[in-house]
């Protein structure tokens, strides 16, 4: 259990459509985040990492998908137990939340600025605004913060625009930030400058920050620990060392060996066969095993795993793991 915990997720569950024919697109899922500490969600799109960020303060984009179960503790107090009043100023006073694409969070006919200032104004904050505004420009290691403030989104670069987002983020000092994707549409080296603006931040002003993100690289790079999640499903998670010196889960070996560097190859370029299933049809027994190279019938298609917690504080769910085959799964996979 990681010592100090600021978010404690506990066996959390999201439905999306009508109550009487639900489908479950987060699975009874749980996860932490201790005081000062950057934890990563990693996985392909589809796994329903996204949802898990957003369930945590009920910022679903459509009205159809709810949290069905499960408890989110921030700092020992159940989330889902507080009014609504408490909720919304937990949203960026205590909790916030920088988004994937700064073009769909930013209003295009408003000065960033303003846009900024208003999460201040929002939580009572009336004194102040503008210096506040360019000193958390100027946070966000943005240039000339006072010109940049007049400027509307569009005159802006996207990697200048997602530093927006988190100068907004910033705004009332919150002790957690979500990051959801942050440096998905951005090239290699602003994303390196967004990863090194985050780390810089837990630093200095002792934040916690929990990482959703698809690229292992990104992982590697800034993270503490890491869970890897599939299908709805957490599958594996463990300190960023051990998940990269000796992955269990097929599916956390196949993620590695998708996004070795090509200075590192000796064979062709690997992706793990078929897709993410469909919440609509999840398969029986472990959900990864219609596209596991190791999958047995008995019992990987029938039975699934729980999540098997180790000595050292890792945890994997594979009915294989400690089968010498599991070691390194994808050892005699051929590409059709």
């Amino acid at each position: 259990m990681t010592p100090d915990l600021l978010l404690d997720v506990r066996n959390l569950s999201v439905e999306l459509g009508s109550r009487d024919a639900p489908l479950r697109v987060v699975d009874d899922i749980s996860f932490a985040v201790g005081r000062g500490e950057i934890v990563g969600v990693v996985g392909e799109s589809g796994c329903g990492k996204s949802m898990t960020a957003f369930s945590i303060l009920d910022l679903f984009p459509s009205r159809t998908l709810r949290i069905a179960s499960g408890k989110i503790l921030f700092a020992g107090t159940d989330i889902r137990s507080m009014t609504t009043d408490r909720r919304r100023d937990l949203r960026g006073r205590e909790i916030g939340m920088i988004f994937q694409d700064p073009s769909s969070f930013l209003d295009p006919l408003m000065r960033v600025g303003h846009q900024i200032g208003q999460t201040l104004r929002a939580h009572g904050q009336t004194q102040g605004v503008d210096a506040r505004v360019r000193e958390l420009l100027e946070l966000s290691e943005l240039p000339n913060p006072a010109a940049v403030a007049r400027q509307y989104p569009h005159e802006l670069s996207g990697g200048m625009r997602q530093r927006v987002l988190i100068a907004a983020a910033l705004a009332m000092n919150p002790s957690l930030l979500i990051a959801d994707e942050p440096t998905t549409a951005l090239d290699v080296t602003v994303q390196a400058g967004i990863l090194r603006l985050l780390i810089r931040l837990r630093d200095e002003l002792g934040l916690s920050l929990l990482l959703i993100t698809h690229d292992l690289g990104v992982i590697a790079e800034s993270c503490d620990r890491v869970y890897v999640m599939y299908a709805g499903r957490m599958v594996e998670s463990a300190d960023v060392f051990s998940i990269f010196d000796a992955p269990r889960h097929p599916y956390t070996q196949g993620l590695m060996k998708s996004t070795l560097p090509f200075s590192d190859r000796s064979e062709p370029l690997f992706s793990i066969p078929g897709r993410v299933p469909n919440p609509r049809a999840w398969p029986s027994g472990c959900r990864f095993n219609p596209r596991c190279p190791i999958a047995l019938a008995e019992p990987c298609t029938v039975r699934e795993p729980a999540l098997l917690m180790r000595e050292n504080g890792s945890a994997d769910a594979c009915w294989l793991s400690d089968d010498v085959a599991a070691e390194d799964a994808w050892r005699n996979w051929e590409s059709a």
